[in-house]
């Protein structure tokens, strides 16, 4: 059993969170042990997972409305950092979100990927509304909620400038979808209005509704548009979107097919309606439209069909899923070059061998070619995962046969110094590494094990920890039924 490393360890996770309105850390720490017998291959896994330190909610630092301040916003996580007493050398793990109107930003991308290297060992860049949805539902207990009862619910995180809707049944992603409501759409200063984001002012000219920046704050004016934005909820929760919708939709429509049980709201809305927060703790205070929003949602009465679950958290529901639940652990029985690690932002080429050795590795030289056409079109060399499944039983042969196929289908690179990585759903990955080892020794190589991904997922690869395993963060970018 020793030759595999301890059997229990502590990692540090973070979790940052830059949204429209607001930016939020958060610390936890996870412990892994080998849950296996002594006479059993080791299977390490996270018993459990404690946050030992959140951030005061703080207001996105912004240089103009298309610019974030990413000096001042590496300065607050450092700041955070300092307060939990962590030095950003103990992060392992954990992801760097950039969500709602935020993701839009001119330098959004450069920030974000940017802080994702300065603020710890393996941190993970994440955008997008449909994962922002999904984090969202871990962190508020909505995907818990589904796991526990086999119900499917909607968890709606409603913030400064997007609702991102996701869907479960039983701990399954139904789907997704986007809509440009939040708070931060209309601010105020003054008693007048300050600004009015692109999407609502289309929705005022469609719609016939008076409502200009410089105007006088106009509540009928106001309610109107947040009374139309919860009824838009409910017809989306509905699948009844109307074309006029489409006017506040982000990206592609509901694509979940199931009937919604429950719902469940969290975000900064969320926060306006059930008060979780320390006022102590907030250091951003708004004037917009957010508690107008947050009491046109409570008041809907199609909304009131569906029974509300209250959710875990409000505010910090997209953070702490981005600290809590990204994260999943690599068999023990892995081999990689420790030299490549870590790896970020590699895409996922899956193929299926269907239980059929003679026939499924065949399909290798092809799969390599097609994952190359796919993701690096213009031969510049970028990586891909492949990922194996549909494995039968192999023989110590087939197994040689294997590493062989590879090595020749993936000499085709333009890159051949790369390491080829390679994700198996079954236990073959020590000794079919050791295998391409053997065979290919100038060859770098990362095989891991234990994981389930899906064709189109991105994959980041972290360190070898002590308990010879590997963090890995899974980020689906977009979601079918």
């Amino acid at each position: 059993m020793s030759r595999y490393g301890p059997q229990k360890e502590a990692i540090i996770s973070a979790g940052i969170d830059i949204g429209t309105s607001t930016t939020k850390v958060v610390i936890s720490r996870f412990s892994l042990m080998n849950m296996a017998g002594g006479t059993h291959m080791p299977r390490i896994e996270i018993i459990d997972k404690e946050v030992i330190y959140r951030s005061p909610i703080y207001r996105t630092p912004l240089l103009s409305d298309t610019d974030i301040d990413i000096v001042s916003v590496e300065q607050l996580v450092n700041n955070e950092y300092k307060k939990a007493g962590i030095e950003s050398r103990e992060i392992k793990t954990g992801a760097v979100i950039i969500t709602g109107e935020t993701a839009t930003k001119k330098n959004a991308e450069e920030m974000i990927h940017h802080l994702s290297d300065q603020a710890g060992e393996f941190l993970v860049a994440t955008a997008g509304p449909d994962l922002e949805g999904i984090i969202a539902a871990k962190g508020s207990g909505a995907f818990q909620y589904s796991q526990k009862t086999g119900k499917v619910i909607a968890n709606i995180d409603i913030g400064g400038g997007t609702a991102n809707v996701a869907v479960y049944k039983s701990g399954k992603l139904c789907g997704t979808c986007t809509l440009h409501i939040g708070g931060r759409l209309i601010e105020f200063a003054a008693g007048k209005v300050k600004s009015i984001s692109p999407p609502v002012k289309r929705l005022l000219s469609q719609k016939g509704w008076s409502l200009a920046e410089g105007d006088n704050y106009k509540e009928e004016t106001i309610k109107l548009i947040t009374n139309y934005m919860a009824d838009l909820v409910a017809r989306m929760l509905d699948h009844k979107l109307t074309k006029e919708d489409h006017v506040l939709l982000l990206g592609h429509e509901p694509n979940w097919i199931e009937n919604i049980d429950v719902i469940m709201i969290s975000g900064g809305i969320s926060e306006c309606i059930y008060k979780y927060e320390d006022q102590s703790n907030i250091v951003a205070q708004y004037d917009d439209i957010g508690n107008t929003l947050a009491a046109s949602l409570k008041s809907n009465l199609q909304l009131s069909l569906w029974p509300w679950i209250e959710p875990d958290e409000t505010v910090r529901a997209t953070v702490l899923g981005a600290g809590t639940q990204t994260t999943e652990i690599s068999g023990a029985t892995i081999q990689v070059n420790k030299n490549d690690l870590p790896l970020k932002n590699l895409p996922v080429f899956q193929v299926r061998l269907e239980q059929d050795f003679s026939k499924g590795i065949k399909k290798l030289n092809a799969s390599v070619k097609e994952a190359l056409e796919i993701y690096d079109p213009q031969g510049e060399g970028l990586n891909f995962a492949m990922y194996i499944t549909e494995l039968p039983y192999l023989s110590f042969r087939e197994i040689q046969e294997l590493g062989t196929s590879i090595i020749e289908a993936f000499s085709k690179r333009p890159k051949s110094e790369q390491p080829i990585v390679i994700v198996l759903e079954s236990d073959y990955a020590k000794v079919l590494g050791q295998t391409i080892n053997l065979l290919a020794p100038q060859q770098n190589l990362i095989c891991i094990d234990q994981i389930k991904v899906e064709n189109g997922d991105y994959l980041d690869i972290g360190s070898v920890l002590q308990t010879s395993v590997v963090p890995v963060v899974i980020k689906t970018l977009t979601f079918h039924s």
